[in-house]
């Protein structure tokens, strides 16, 4: 047994070894009573900026009796741990299973669906239509170097999913015992320890290429296989029910399981969805740009004096607007620290942005996503695939803005909110590769998209003073927040149209980032597992 106590507080400039000590004062017991101590959750109080503090969750493990210690104590945030078990011990099924469950896609959803798959014994097959890891990162840097795209291996495609090129941001609002048990294993696999606890975990893309491999490595040595280069260009149904999968349009791979594990940027697939009878329905997501600030500014506006101690690292920021004119969210997304814009297109002749950081988060600028929300009823048609029309019809008003050759339209904020073209920049130098153009980003966005960020600028800069600095700099265009669509499932987690075919994740509707497509990938595993029997 173990005793929780929440609200440890120490000072920024203590070391964290006075946990013990505060412990110790806080239990009313001698330090050597203590046998071990567990943190459960970091995080920093920056409210006051004269004051900064590190607020702690820890577990404690005594040397007496913990029930008595916390009747003694009579403190309401000293309490008897819980720990409900990270993963249930699941009771496989009957079913028996002719061919082994294909996952299509290797995100964070089919990884760590595949994974448990593995555990199990059902010896999964994953399929990707990009490359491996390990060759995707070459051809990313070769398409930001040179501009000239491989539409099968890019920031959209290949494995680790879009998740491998941002920031690797692990925050959810999702409370699902099954995150801790995923964060476990990325640290198993090669991500950094803390992100068990803090507050606001991330890994950085240059720690998820290794983590990303290394799960990989993991689900083959249970008796997985991951397949590269193999898009699902086809499904075989009969009577409703999955019968094969076609890869690359020729090879044909028997199977009644597949789970449908594909990123949101697949857009020939969820065509070919549609066509096979899968039901999907429009879905509504955000677009706008990417800003730019000098990562010192975060810093300082967010810290004060504090800005660049040890212990704070990179700042960050969360804003929210609700337009009440028009009913629209007009919201920071996906906050890059310390980082860059990058180009993360997939499609010829269409530009989309998005941002990374690595682990230290020690680039020069900070940027965001800077994004106003859109519905079906915006969208050019009402088919099921409005939204992905409408993502393409932006984003290649962006290509052509720039010039071409995947060079993005930037513009600085005081030319936005003034309604005039950039002629150049100022003290923020877009970081975003390949390279930028002056313009004016009007003539990239929906006229209310405009609207909404133009109010949503000034509104932040009265949360944060200097969000509308005139030298801050926006990127475009950015549009792909979330999916367009959702693959209609049942409670079964399978399809409603097509039986066998398990939708999962954030490209199918049901997750917004790395932790809740994870966690939809293992909810899926579950249900098959609990159904079907294992090879092994």
């Amino acid at each position: 047994m173990a005793i929780r106590i929440n609200e440890m507080r120490l000072d920024i400039d203590q070391p964290i070894s006075d946990l013990r000590k505060e412990v110790s004062k806080r239990l009313k017991i001698e330090h050597d009573r203590i046998k071990g101590i567990e943190i459960i959750k970091e995080s920093v109080d920056a409210r006051r900026k004269n004051k900064i503090d590190m607020i702690y969750s820890v577990d404690v493990e005594l040397f007496c009796d913990e029930a008595e210690v916390i009747l003694r104590v009579r403190d309401d945030k000293v309490n008897i741990a819980e720990h409900p078990e990270e993963e249930e011990d699941i009771e496989t099924g009957g079913v028996p299973l002719e061919y082994p469950p294909v996952v299509i896609g290797t995100g964070p959803c089919g990884l760590f669906c595949g994974l448990l798959l593995a555990k199990y014994g059902y010896r999964p097959t994953l399929l990707e239509r990009g490359r491996g890891v390990e060759k995707r990162s070459q051809d990313v840097k070769s398409f930001w170097d040179t501009g000239i795209l491989d539409e099968q291996s890019n920031v959209q495609f290949g494995e680790g999913g879009a998740g491998t090129f941002s920031d690797g941001k692990l925050t959810t609002r999702i409370k699902d015992k099954r995150c801790r048990w995923i964060l476990r294993r990325m640290v198993e696999n090669g991500a950094p320890g803390e992100i068990v606890y803090s507050a606001k975990p991330h890994i950085g893309t240059d720690r998820l290429k290794i983590m990303i491999k290394n799960l990989r490595e993991n689900i083959i040595s249970l008796g997985g296989q991951v397949r590269f280069e193999s898009q699902v260009t086809d499904i075989i149904t009969e009577e409703g029910r999955l019968k094969g999968i076609v890869i690359n349009g020729n090879e044909v791979i028997p199977c009644s399981t597949a789970v449908l594990a594909v990123g949101h940027s697949a857009r020939d697939t969820f065509y070919m969805l549609e066509k096979k009878g899968l039901r999907i329905i429009p879905k509504p997501f955000s677009i706008g740009v990417r800003i730019e600030h000098l990562q010192e500014w975060v810093d300082r506006v967010q810290y004060g004096r504090f800005a660049g101690h040890p212990r704070l690292g990179a700042a960050d920021y969360q804003l929210v607007y609700k337009d009440a004119g028009t009913g629209r969210t007009v919201y920071s997304f996906c906050m890059c620290p310390g980082g860059s814009v990058v180009s993360a297109s997939s499609e010829g002749r269409r530009l989309v942005t998005n941002g990374m950081s690595e682990y230290l988060r020690d680039k020069n600028n900070a940027n965001s996503a800077l994004v106003v929300s859109v519905h079906p009823e915006d969208f050019p048609s009402n088919q099921p695939l409005g939204g992905v029309e409408f993502q393409r019809l932006w984003e290649q008003k962006a290509y052509n803005l720039g010039g071409g050759g995947y060079t993005a339209p930037v513009q600085r904020v005081e030319d936005f909110l003034n309604n005039r073209k950039s002629c150049g920049v100022g003290g923020v130098i877009p970081s975003y590769r390949p390279g930028y153009k002056p313009e004016d980003l009007k003539k990239c966005l929906p006229g209310y998209v405009v609207e909404g960020l133009k109010r949503g600028l000034i509104y932040f800069d009265s949360k944060l003073k200097g969000f509308a600095a005139e030298d801050a700099v926006l990127t475009g265009v950015e549009t792909r927040t979330s999916s367009p669509v959702r693959i209609v499932r049942t409670e079964t987690m399978e399809s409603e149209t097509v039986q066998g075919v398990y939708p999962a994740g954030e490209g199918a509707g049901y997750a917004g980032g790395i932790m809740s497509a994870a966690v939809d990938g293992l909810k899926v595993a579950e249900a098959i597992a609990r159904k079907y029997r294992p090879f092994t």
